[in-house]
């Protein structure tokens, strides 16, 4: 199998295409698209984004220091395609693409309410990178549609369709090829070295209903 030598470049695909929404007090809210975001640490919960300079939303994330992480199903990829290019400083992204604010339970930016999964947020640092800056930020709620949940309050997110980007492309995540720890024969797992998965709910948590 022969290798081709290219350049240093960010080539670590699939990478996640989630909308991210912020908001200054008394402004409109603004919703960013990122494909650079992800999860750094499980205790606390904490993940990353990385925004350029110039972006509209850069200085509304360093003021406020808060906004929500939403999930992109197949049903709103034109949405968050045309959410990552146009500017925020010139259109009233919610109102363009028919999306609903959602009030947050721990912080004052809005989710989108027609994401299955938003993930609030707030900043813990910003580390300048040189092209982008990176958001590092503790996660304080969670709110999922309830669709996406069967009679035991298991979480399917096969059912949300999400949709991942890969070098300029969005593809919708298909078939299931395996899960965490099947790897490992049950007969041979003890109890230290059963997997573990961050479920990422306590058993006492509920999904409120907005």
């Amino acid at each position: 199998m022969a290798k081709e030598i290219w350049r240093p470049g960010n080539m670590l695909y699939p990478t996640p295409a989630v909308m991210v929404s912020c908001k200054r007090e008394g402004e409109k809210p603004n919703i960013i698209t990122v494909a650079w975001a992800g999860t750094i640490c499980s205790d606390p919960a904490m993940l990353s984004i990385s925004v350029r300079k110039a972006r509209y939303s850069y200085d509304i994330l360093m003021e406020t220091g808060e906004f929500v992480v939403n999930l992109t199903s197949k049903k709103l990829t034109r949405a968050a395609d045309w959410c990552g290019v146009r500017s925020g400083r010139d259109y009233d992204k919610f109102k363009e693409m028919n999306l609903t604010p959602l009030e947050s339970q721990k912080i004052s930016a809005p989710g989108i309410a027609e994401s299955p999964v938003n993930i609030e947020c707030k900043v813990k640092q910003s580390i300048d990178l040189g092209s982008h800056t990176i958001f590092i930020a503790e996660v304080m709620c969670v709110t999922v549609d309830d669709k996406l949940l069967d009679e035991k309050g298991k979480l399917d997110l096969g059912k949300a369709k999400l949709v991942a980007y890969s070098h300029g492309e969005y593809f919708m995540l298909g078939e299931k090829v395996g899960k965490f720890g099947y790897s490992v024969a049950k007969k041979t797992l003890t109890k230290k070295d059963s997997p573990k998965p961050n479920k990422g709910r306590s058993k006492t948590a509920k999904v409120k209903k907005k």
